[in-house]
């Protein structure tokens, strides 16, 4: 069994004249991140194993997410293939990804991760929102064995705020 936790990095900003790669966050995207990543908390899944664009933006969302999950900053491991809006570059890696590995979170862009989701997943999802966090299993030994699995459940700060 592997799992598979895919994070769109959360709301960003505009306002500053950077490189899309040094865009930060806003501060509905600092505040969206910490609400998903403490209801995240709430499910109890084991991570060893996380990967994050390394965009601002990416880097930034996973920092919060790790911060709400009591685990050192050094458990990240920056993966340029993640900073990837198509998807074959994020399907590349996660197909590589160590056999031992059991549960893998990644962090990245839109629209890979709303690609991903749909191919992988087995709900469908007509866009990932920002911060939004998706668990897909799949009943495989190997990642690069991977095909379509079940979408176990996702968390959207829309669902979260009602």
């Amino acid at each position: 069994m592997k799992t598979l936790i895919l994070v769109r990095h959360a709301k960003s900003s505009w306002k500053h004249n950077v490189d899309d790669k040094d865009r930060p966050l806003n501060n509905r995207g600092n505040n969206d991140a910490e609400l998903v990543s403490r209801a995240f908390k709430c499910k109890d899944l084991e991570l060893k194993h996380i990967y994050s664009s390394p965009a601002n933006r990416a880097l930034s969302t996973c920092k919060i997410f790790i911060n709400n999950l009591n685990i050192e900053n050094d458990k990240i491991i920056i993966e340029n293939d993640l900073y990837d809006f198509g998807g074959d570059q994020v399907i590349s890696f996660i197909k590589k990804l160590n056999q031992n590995y059991q549960n893998v979170m990644i962090f990245g862009h839109n629209h890979a991760f709303t690609s991903i989701c749909n191919i992988f997943g087995d709900s469908f999802i007509d866009n990932l929102p920002t911060s939004g966090l998706v668990v897909i299993d799949f009943d495989v030994n190997s990642w690069s064995d991977i095909n379509k699995g079940c979408t176990r459940f996702t968390i959207f700060t829309r669902d979260l705020k009602q």
